[in-house]
Formats: structure tokens, sequence, C-alpha cells
């Protein structure tokens, strides 16, 4: 008998699942903490603006409430599009889990039967008893060799036993987990298509609203004070967020920015400067980045910074037409300090990139991120939409220093 060639070649017990996940950590609930004391702050800022404007208002306030749900209902299905993505990764990787321990089920059940059979042919060839092996001749030192071995597959044979009976609670555990995965998909594909219906019938709400106004609209845009108080509270929300700003804890040093999307061709030079920040002698991470920027979003420059605008006044900005629903990238990693509509803007987010600069993108369909949170170079922050009452589809773009805009096409590199 070659019994102990088997003996080799036995495998390891089948692993057992890991035990609940770990609890938060304390630094985690800090987090989860500051994270609401940033959103609260924010709110608190908010309200302070509209009361400031007391009851003058504009005919595409009237568009807020389906914009705002358009920009939450889009989030939340993004939001639900990776959790399902997540569920449905963890369920593959059971599936291959469950593969895994079959095979090595039926592995150790096609040697636990080579075990069983040496067994058999042992058991049947005698020479258990002392006397009978000295008067057959045969040599002690070999048969107590092969008693030794005989135990040795008797340990084996159960030691094979105990895994499989492990290895059948493991499928048991593994099935059970699959169902609830399965189950859990089912539900966020419950969850999806309610908020697709949200969707519909807002931007139908939205159409209708917009249809009825779009002449009331036209003509208020028209008028440099309306142009002229939009910027005041812009300006004004940008105030009150650089000090909000200046009191939040430092960020970690930022990753090296993302490559964006190029855009395509420009109009002509700017025919009427904008005060411009000074930004010569900034310093810190964003200011290293003067030159390599990326514009945050594909599409067709329509309006320069400091060019005149119909209405009149300048640009503070630049205006780059894209199609609705094209993604917006920020520029440089940051913190969210502002995600909300804003009259005059839409769906407004604001990235605050420390060392006094910011970055604003405006009349976007759906904002992505909520304030607090951390953004890196080049992660899709906003979808590019006409909210607040913007005749063309685009994104309204800023870069501000010490809350003065400064031409973001001179910080945009040109490879």
């Amino acid at each position: 008998m070659r019994i102990w060639l088997l003996l080799l070649a036995l495998p390891a017990a089948v692993a057992i699942a890991a035990g609940p996940p770990d609890s938060p950590t304390a630094k985690q609930v800090e987090k989860q903490g500051e994270l609401r004391e940033i959103k609260d702050r924010i709110d608190d800022l908010r309200k302070d603006l509209a009361k400031s404007e007391g009851s003058r208002s504009s005919v595409a306030d009237q568009l807020r409430e389906a914009e705002s749900a358009i920009s939450t209902t889009s989030r939340r299905l993004k939001e639900l599009g990776a959790s399902r993505a997540a569920v449905e990764g963890e369920l593959a990787e059971l599936e291959t889990q469950q593969q895994r321990l079959a095979r090595q089920s039926a592995s150790q059940q096609d040697q636990l039967g080579q075990l069983l059979r040496q067994q058999h042919r042992a058991d049947t060839a005698g020479g258990s008893d002392a006397l009978q092996t000295l008067l057959a001749g045969r040599d002690p030192n070999s048969a107590a060799r092969d008693w030794h071995f005989l135990a040795l597959l008797s340990r084996a044979k159960a030691d094979l036993i105990r895994n499989l009976s492990a290895a059948a609670a493991e499928k048991r555990r593994l099935a059970e987990t699959a169902r609830d995965k399965a189950g859990e998909i089912s539900r966020i594909e419950s969850r999806q298509q309610e908020a697709r219906a949200t969707l519909v019938a807002k931007s139908r709400e939205r159409k209708a609203v917009l249809t009825r106004i779009a002449g009331e609209i036209r003509a208020q845009r028209r008028e440099i004070g309306t142009l002229k108080r939009d910027e005041q509270r812009l300006a004004k929300l940008i105030d009150g967020l650089a000090r909000l700003a200046a009191s939040l804890p430092k960020r970690k040093p930022p990753r090296p920015p993302a490559a964006a999307p190029r855009i395509g061709e420009s109009p002509p030079p700017p025919t009427r400067p904008a005060r411009e920040a000074d930004t010569a002698g900034a310093g810190g991470a964003f200011a290293s980045l003067r030159g390599k920027l990326r514009l945050p979003v594909a599409g067709k420059l329509g309006s320069r910074f400091g060019s005149a605008r119909s209405e009149g006044g300048t640009w503070k900005g630049l205006f780059i037409q894209a199609a609705e629903g094209a993604e917006v990238r920020a520029v440089a990693a940051g913190r969210v300090v502002f995600a909300d509509w804003l009259r005059g803007f839409g769906n407004l987010l604001i990235i605050d990139h420390d060392d006094d600069f910011l970055s604003v993108y405006g009349n976007n369909q759906s904002l992505l991120r909520q304030p607090g949170d951390e953004t890196r170079a080049g992660e899709v922050v906003a979808t590019v939409g006409n909210s607040g009452g913007n005749p063309e589809s685009g994104l309204y773009f800023e870069l501000r220093h010490r809350g003065q805009v400064f031409d973001p096409m001179k910080w945009v590199g040109t490879r």
C-alpha cells in the first residue's frame, strides 16, 4: 500500500467566512459630524441670502422647485446605479465562491472515496494480530509502519469528513447571502423605477412652467438690473462661503490633476475686459496648476471672460455650450461648499480649492455632489443643463481668488 502518497495530497480545510463588518470608527463618526455642521452652516448662509433679498423675486424662481427636484432625483438615480453595480459585483463574487467551493467539495469527496477504498483493502488484508504477523514471517518493523499509516489514514478520513461538513455549512451560508443580494437588487430596481417616474414627471412640470413664462424670462434677462442683481447675489454668496471655508480644517494635499475633456473652437477675443483678480503672488496647490487646467466640460466656448453681454455688462466667467446631460468635471481637487439652486444660475455648484481659490459651475441639470464632499481633479460633479431660465444648454464656469473673478483661459493648458 502507498497510503502515505495519498496522505500527502490531502487538501487544507475549507475557510469559514469572516464575521460581521466592523462598526463605524470614531474618526468616521467625527467626519460625519463635521459634514453635518458644514451643511447646517451653508443652509444658514442660504437663508440669510434669501432674507436679504426681501420680497423682490424673479419669474425664473417658478422653476426652482422642478429644477431642484430634477437635480435631486438625478443624483439619487446615479447613487442607486452605483449601489446596484456594487451589489451585482458582490453577487458575482458569491457565485464565484460557490463554484470554487463546489469544485473543492467534489475533490474532497473523491479523496474520501479513495481513503475508504484503501482502508477496506487494509482491513481485508488482515495482519492486525502480533502472533499472526510473527508466524507469517513478516517483518515486525514493516508491520508497525503499516499500522502507523493506517492510523494516519483514519485521522485523514475524519479530517475530510469535518471539512466536507464545514463546506456544506458554507454552501448554505453562501446560498442564503446570494438570495439576500438578489432581493436587494430587486429593491434597488424598484426604487430606480420610482425615481425615473419622478424625474419624468418633474421634467414635464418644468417644461410646462418654462413654456408658460418663457416670454417673461426673456424680457427679464434683457434688463441690466436683473444681471447686476444676479452677479451681486453670487458675489454675496461667495463672500459668505469664503468666510466659511476659512473656518474649515485644511484638507490633505490634493492628488495631481486628471486630464479633463478638451473643448471645441473659440469665439473672437474679449472686447471689454472685466476687473480681474491679481493671482500673480498666489501660492498653494491650486496656484501650481496655472497653465495646466482642463475646462470642466467638452463643448464649444460660447462666451469668454470679459466679453460684452447682450443685456449689458461683461461676462465674469465662461459659457461653454454643451449637450444636456454631458458630464461636468471638477477642474482640481477640492471640497464642495455649495450645491443648490440659486436665482440667475439655476443648479449651482461651488468647489473650494484652499488658498482662497474657488471654482463655480452654474446652469447645471443635476448636481451629483453635496456640501462637504471632497472631490478629485477630473471627477464628475454635475451634468450640463439650462436651469435657472437659461435659453440654451451649457455650463457657466468661473474661477475666483479671494472672491474676485479671473480669466480661466489664462490657466487652461494648451496640450
